[in-house]
């Protein structure tokens, strides 16, 4: 039976880590990725991503049984790499963080078990995470708190701002009230954009060449070739107007009935035109529901200075310069902030960087916590330990 993390045993852990920065060892485990990091302060030591494209491209998309034995094949490999990039041994370690949830059961629990065993072995503490909340507070971690010239960098995001999570797993608009307290604002009614845009890219049969499906349509899309739009082609609806929720199936769906009703296989300037008219209307919903985001806010006289962007699809360059652009022409000035988009895809140093106000604050979760494959970011506020008066988000 694995023993609970007693006062003596705090103290005892607590006692190596005088005159250095806290280390975390993370790991993220949630979908198809397998992922381990070094995060030391505000420092990334190492970041490791072993990537299951070649799976999932076999089988047409994640395939939960063989996610799972990737990722238990993958991890001691992603461990060993991101402990040697770092320079480190697990006697360096003072806390150990994994995604918690949400996610897939199977891979999920994969890191699960390593952690709380390495943990037990080696007694040290571990936090569970919020795979969204890791997402969210990304750029607490990779925007610079000051300028060169030592000013206050105005791009820093302040709570409260709006996250814009958009992923294979989730499409929400969420107002970030602090590190723990975050309200949904908005949430997809059925599919996430990105994994419409994964299924849209394999109906289109657009080469992956060992991307991702979302990453390969990006790609595709911005060739420098003329596409012509076939003439059976119908404009895409608009979706739930003037309502505060996403739906992303219609477009899939439009896709698909398009693709069916055709006699002749597309020719690449008609697949090349099919997908930049299917990549501008996933990108037209969100911008339309992020200005009702901000209207709700105003309405709440909630004072918004950052919009925070994040999640796979966050990676794409296109995106980034339409929300800028739409933000540009908003009445009150509102910065949109991005992680590198390395750091918007699912990764491990995100998840050591939101464990991080929780091991100051010695709120550590018990070796007996098992995985939740779903869990509302709105949770996380219950049973929230407040950090001592030197804690807090370095």
């Amino acid at each position: 039976m694995l023993l609970p993390l007693t006062p003596s045993r705090i103290a005892s852990h607590s006692s190596k880590r005088l005159n250095r920065f806290f280390t975390v060892l993370a790991f993220e485990s949630s979908a198809d990725d397998t992922c381990c990091a070094v995060i030391s302060d505000r420092q990334i030591l190492s970041n490791v991503v072993i990537r299951q494209n070649d799976l999932v491209e076999k089988w047409g998309g994640i395939h939960p049984a063989s996610a799972v034995l990737a990722h238990q094949a993958n991890m001691p490999i992603a461990v060993k790499r991101a402990m040697t990039e770092a320079n480190i041994s697990i006697h360096d370690v003072d806390g150990i963080a994994f995604t918690r949830g949400p996610g897939m059961g199977g891979s999920l629990g994969v890191t699960l078990s390593a952690c709380k065993t390495l943990a037990a072995v080696f007694n040290i503490p571990i936090v569970g995470v919020h795979h969204m909340q890791a997402h969210a507070l990304t750029p607490l971690l990779t925007t610079p708190t000051h300028t060169p010239t030592g000013e206050v960098n105005p791009s820093y995001p302040l709570f409260p701002y709006l996250t814009l999570l958009v992923s294979g797993g989730h499409t929400q608009i969420v107002l970030a009230k602090s590190v723990n307290s975050f309200r949904i604002i908005a949430t997809t009614l059925d599919e996430s954009i990105g994994r419409t845009i994964d299924k849209v890219s394999r109906l289109l049969q657009i080469e992956w060449a060992g991307m991702s499906p979302g990453f390969a349509l990006e790609k595709f899309c911005i060739l420098p070739e003329e596409g012509i739009l076939p003439d059976t082609f119908s404009p895409f609806s608009a979706v739930m107007k003037g309502k505060l929720a996403f739906s992303y199936s219609g477009l899939h769906s439009h896709i698909e009935r398009f693709l069916d009703g055709q006699t002749e296989t597309l020719g690449r300037a008609n697949k090349l035109a099919v997908a930049r008219a299917f990549q501008d209307a996933a990108f037209k919903q969100l911008e339309e529901k992020l200005s009702l985001a901000l209207e709700h806010c105003a309405r709440q006289d909630v004072k918004i200075g950052h919009l925070v962007v994040s999640g796979g699809v966050a990676s794409n360059m296109l995106l980034r310069e339409r929300l800028k652009l739409r933000l540009s022409a908003s009445d009150s000035p509102i910065e949109a902030v991005f992680p590198p988009a390395h750091l918007c895809t699912d990764n491990a140093a995100m998840v050591g960087w939101a464990s991080m106000h929780r091991f100051l604050a010695r709120d550590y979760d018990d070796y007996t916590i098992n995985p939740r494959s779903k869990w509302s970011i709105e949770d996380l506020e219950t049973g929230y330990k407040s950090p001592p008066a030197t804690g807090g988000m370095p």
